[in-house]
């Protein structure tokens, strides 16, 4: 299986990176791509994915750090690495109150506008969304972008079957945490069977969200995401290897990962 994304180097990963990776190999995750939260940030996941084969990194400004040191030129050299999948996270979060939702948004546009002009020097890539409680703002800002919609993934999604129709709509791809397992989350259940096989993707975003049955375990580690995938197959009526064969499927069109053991996964 794939953890198509979680956070290796937060505080509670970084300094047992080995230990995580192993964990996760052992319960069948062969592949993790950590995501970044800015552009300092960024540069320790290009450390982390280039020290471990089985790890892969993407270059981003998360809204909730729009306010941290970043720098747009170092994140476009990071994103020059063979072993950077993706931009983002990006987006917009309405549930936090800080930084200011018009921050948020300055941030983002800037880091559309930059996509943009990377995507048209050739350094195109998927783009990872965070959406909190702002499906009606982010939405038509992504329409504006120009960006394809099919290269947009909205992770972590714990809304219902209205943000996901709005989703869906759009035309991009969507990516489910351990709240898929939690008993409160009915709605978010609902969400899930309205969409396309094709188009869904698990993920940990260790180190939040640990799953069920292991929801207690704190922090979340990549080696979970299985739980949250085998309840979803569950929820969706398929078997667990014909589901996870679907998501290995989604996961590697999506990012361009190579298939673990070959000669460009090793590179």
């Amino acid at each position: 299986m794939i953890d198509t994304h979680c956070h290796l180097t937060f505080p509670q990963f970084i300094d047992r990176v080995d230990e995580v990776l192993a964990s996760a190999v052992s319960a069948g995750v062969s592949q993790v791509i950590t995501i970044s939260t800015s552009s300092p940030d960024t540069a320790a996941c290009q450390r982390v994915a280039n020290a471990h084969p089985s790890v892969w990194f993407s270059a981003g400004l998360h809204p909730l750090h729009c306010d941290d040191p970043n720098d747009w030129s170092q994140m476009r050299a990071c994103g020059t690495d063979p072993r950077c999948v993706a931009w983002g996270e990006l987006g917009l979060d309405r549930f936090h109150k800080d930084p200011p939702f018009d921050r948020q948004r300055e941030a983002l546009d800037a880091h559309l506008a930059h996509i943009a002009q990377w995507t048209a020097e050739g350094l195109s890539k998927p783009i990872i969304i965070h959406c909190r409680d702002a499906f009606d703002d982010l939405i038509p800002v992504l329409q504006a972008s120009g960006l394809p919609p099919a290269r947009f993934v909205f992770h972590c999604f714990t809304a219902g079957p209205r943000e996901m129709q709005l989703l869906l709509e759009f035309g991009a791809s969507v990516s489910f945490t351990g709240v898929a397992t939690y008993r409160n989350a009915p709605a978010l259940r609902e969400a899930i069977t309205m969409v396309p096989l094709d188009r869904m993707m698990v993920e940990t975003d260790a180190p939040f969200l640990s799953p069920e049955p292991v929801r207690s375990v704190r922090p979340c580690e990549p080696a979970f995401v299985v739980h949250t995938a085998r309840a979803i197959a569950d929820l969706r009526g398929l078997c667990m290897t014909e589901f996870e064969s679907i998501l290995d499927r989604n996961s590697r069109s999506f990012f361009g990962l190579p298939t673990p053991g070959s000669a460009e996964a090793a590179s």
